[in-house]
């Protein structure tokens, strides 16, 4: 009888495990903060109209990959014909900047968030056995090897300067604590060149526009405020760049989008 391993199911399941745990977390925060903020803090950066911060941030970061129709309906002529599959995967990283925020109304403000951000994208490449090019296994980590293909873990990382604009709507403060909603874009780049990136097994362009959305709380001190935060980012711009990618790769994938989930920890 075969045997039901609850480590591996919650392996499978991470990442909304992860997800449901940050939603628990940040659902309970405000009973936590009314029990010990009970007295009104003194902190007076709600009434500025021009206020700063800094933060401190864990990302968890990915690709969305589409494939060309060439490679859904691929033939043995064509130069991916020995690949089954490409499946990007989720890495972590981290970032930290700064926090500009101009108050058009008690609820009402603009966030400008400049950061540096340190990712990681890391792709599953599926072969099949009996068509991979032994010439792959140099200087790539072989994560597994099964009878259906062979699976090769393929990697870049980046440093990202991102310049986030959003708007936050904040609710009415209930003693020492507030629940606020925010959104809207960024830009970002690469810090290092194009040259340096195009050694990359799967070559991607060094500038992003992304939708930035997320929700989070502030709880109020007596001489700062403190404001966990969740945040979701959609790349919109196609990064790849098929020229400089590996020639078993080259045709078989369309577009590259970068998106990531955020955990911020802002210090005001």
């Amino acid at each position: 009888m075969q045997t039901t391993n609850i480590w591996n199911k919650l392996d499978l399941r991470r990442h909304k495990v992860v997800l449901l745990g940050l939603v628990f977390f940040l659902a309970a925060i405000p009973t936590f903060g009314q029990g010990m903020f009970g007295l009104t803090s003194a902190s007076a950066s709600d009434n500025k109209t021009l206020s700063y911060g800094f933060f401190l941030a864990a990302h968890n970061s990915t690709l969305r990959v589409k494939y060309t129709d060439a490679f859904l309906n691929s033939n043995p002529s064509n130069a991916f014909a020995g690949v089954r599959s490409i499946q990007p995967l989720f890495s972590p990283g981290f970032s930290l900047g700064f926090i500009g925020i101009l108050r058009f109304h008690d609820q009402v403000s603009m966030m400008f968030t400049p950061k540096v951000g340190f990712y990681e994208y890391k792709t599953e490449v599926t072969y099949f056995n009996d068509q991979i090019d032994t010439e792959l296994i140099g200087g790539d980590v072989i994560i597994s090897e099964e009878n259906l293909g062979q699976v090769i873990e393929y990697s870049s990382e980046a440093t990202m300067v991102e310049l986030p604009l959003l708007f936050k709507y904040r609710s009415v403060r209930f003693n020492n604590t507030r629940m606020y909603w925010l959104g809207g874009a960024s830009y970002q780049f690469r810090t290092k060149g194009q040259d340096e990136a195009n050694v990359d097994d799967i070559v991607m362009s060094g500038q992003d526009f992304s939708l930035e959305a997320g929700m989070g709380f502030e709880f109020y001190f007596k001489y700062f405020k403190f404001a966990p935060e969740i945040r979701f980012s959609h790349g919109l711009n196609n990064a790849y760049l098929p020229e400089n990618t590996r020639p078993e790769l080259e045709g078989a994938i369309e577009s590259l989008r970068r998106k990531s989930i955020t955990l911020y920890l802002n210090f005001q």
